[in-house]
């Protein structure tokens, strides 16, 4: 396959997500004079083509036995409204009636980290009917399911990140203290905000009551008092959150990050043409400085430690004028002085060593590090473990655990075992972490691990009694290897939540300066640490 065959072919399938639950479900939505949650976030942002989408992929193919949950019946990312960047999390109604399913809550929960630790206000467009019941098991009762959202608006509002939350629609059950946590509370006439509806309240206590006065707009505005601003539309509604964003104050307290916008340039090769430099096929062999000039501002690179650990590249440059650190995996096979040849995409003791030593210069400087992954693992082997290749592993590790400035990862061809780790992968809490087209995420590559099922599979029958002959041992080798590339595929892990985006690596540059833009508005004033280190 080629880059163009897959970009084209997750192009089609991004713009079927972008549909929620189809036309007909859209038109239903309209009927009852309400926009859709994308509707919605265009309406609201002050460039709907600056929105920086989080998790589109998520419950890809997932949940087919109760029909799909597309993109996990949730809309979130950021964007700018009345020129401030906003976090923004819209139940799509078009799906199930916006109904959360278990990877709804982990999507809502991942928005609201990314909030979190970028001090971003949040904007929560409710239009849900609640818990998905056939899969509440899974959603309910853990430390980070449905209450850990709730949890976590009060946690926010703590920490004095603003929080507004307007009722579009349903908001049903559990739900409704989601917005009850929220700052301030915009709801549209025609939304109900209730416990329990009209037909459970009949149900459970014998009681007849309609659905406005039950939770409607004019009973929360006159009676209860629970909402804040009545409205008679989604027009109106969306008038006054823009109004209640241009109101809120800004954090002059706030240590930011240096961008100095005057030295941005553009880069020098043009991001267009990225995809004919940079091969489809990982185990194609190229310099990944070639790669990183499509990316950064022009004559910003500076290498750091250019001629050691050269599996490793480690380098300070300016994306879109912003002060970054780059630790990005060489595909070129190198050569060591020490060492002889060295095998691209792996990670060496030397390799590693200086990655640890350029975090911690990047941490101390206060600069953002963008991690490009393509990384095969960790160097085995005699001569490898008695190196250290263990003791730098631990180094990097610890390193990038404790590093306090924001950290950005790009999966840019492979992503595979402790070499995941050690760029960076979702264990070590990126603020983002996107993904290539081609990208693959596995535990080992896919020929070396489907061997090794094999042979499992196959001694597994033998001990059976069952000695496979030739056409048995084929079809076990191609159902292996058919299932191994199935969930290695990054759609696998972007349904997952593994990576926030599968983005097209055009965009890589635009990406980054977007997510930049949102990790650099805060700065945790506190020093840089690290647990014991092997030396």
């Amino acid at each position: 396959m080629s880059w163009s065959e897959r970009i084209a072919e997750l192009e089609t399938q991004s713009q079927q997500i972008e549909l929620g639950g189809g036309q007909k479900s859209i038109d239903r939505q309209h009927a009852k004079g309400r926009m859709t949650a994308r509707e919605r976030i265009a309406a609201l942002l002050d460039d709907p083509d600056g929105f920086l989408e989080i998790g589109r992929w998520a419950a890809w193919e997932m949940y087919q036995e109760w029909g799909g949950s597309i993109s996990a019946s949730v809309v979130c990312g950021i964007g700018k409204i009345e020129n401030r960047s906003v976090m923004i999390i819209a139940n799509d109604a078009t799906i199930k009636a916006g109904a959360f399913f278990p990877m709804t809550c982990k999507k809502v929960l991942r928005a609201q980290r990314i909030a979190m630790r970028c001090h971003l206000p949040l904007l929560y467009l409710v239009d849900s009917a609640g818990v998905f019941l056939p899969l509440q098991d899974e959603i309910f009762p853990d430390e980070d399911d449905f209450g850990r959202i709730f949890r976590n608006n009060a946690v926010i509002s703590a920490m004095g990140i603003p929080q507004i939350a307007a009722i579009m629609g349903n908001c049903v059950a559990g739900g409704g203290y989601l917005p009850v946590l929220c700052d301030k509370l915009v709801m549209t006439e025609g939304s109900g905000l209730y416990l329990a509806g009209p037909a459970l309240v009949k149900s459970a206590i014998g009681q007849e009551v309609t659905s406005e006065d039950l939770g409607g707009a004019a009973m929360h505005s006159e009676i209860s008092g629970t909402i804040d601003f009545r409205e008679p539309d989604d027009d109106a509604a969306i008038a006054r959150v823009k109004q209640l964003m241009k109101a809120l104050p800004v954090d002059t307290e706030a240590k930011e990050y240096a961008r100095d916008s005057a030295d941005a340039t553009s880069p020098e090769k043009p991001t267009a043409n990225i995809c004919d430099d940079v091969p489809f096929d990982p185990q194609e062999r190229f310099d990944v400085r070639d790669m990183i000039r499509f990316i950064i501002d022009a004559d910003s690179l500076v290498e750091f430690k250019a001629d050691y650990g050269q599996t490793v590249v480690c380098a300070y440059a300016r994306i879109g004028g912003y002060r970054v650190g780059i630790i990005a995996n060489q595909r070129n096979v190198v050569k060591s002085a020490k060492e002889g040849l060295q095998m691209g995409g792996v990670i060496y003791h030397d390799s590693a060593d200086k990655e640890a030593r350029f975090i911690m210069d990047c941490n101390q400087t206060w600069t953002p590090i963008i991690f490009l992954q393509d990384v095969m693992g960790f160097m085995v082997g005699r001569d490898s473990e008695q190196a250290g290749i263990i003791r730098a592993g631990a180094k990097v590790v610890n390193a990038i655990s404790n590093s306090r400035v924001p950290k950005i990862t790009v999966i840019t061809g492979g992503s595979y075992g402790a070499g995941n780790y050690a760029m960076c992968g979702k264990a070590f809490d990126p603020r983002f972490i996107f993904a290539w087209p081609n990208a693959r995420y596995a535990v080992m590559g896919g020929k070396t691990a489907a061997k090794t099922i094999l042979d499992i599979t196959i001694a597994a029958m033998r001990r059976a009694g069952n000695e496979p002959d030739a056409e048995e041992m084929e079809a076990l080798r191609e159902k292996v290897e058919s299932s191994y590339d199935e969930t290695t595929d990054i759609r696998h892990a972007a349904s997952r939540l593994w990576v926030d985006g599968i983005i097209n690596p055009e965009d890589t540059r635009d990406v980054l300066i977007s997510a930049l833009e949102a990790v650099t508005q805060h700065a945790d004033d506190e020093p840089f640490r690290t647990g014991v280190l092997q030396v």
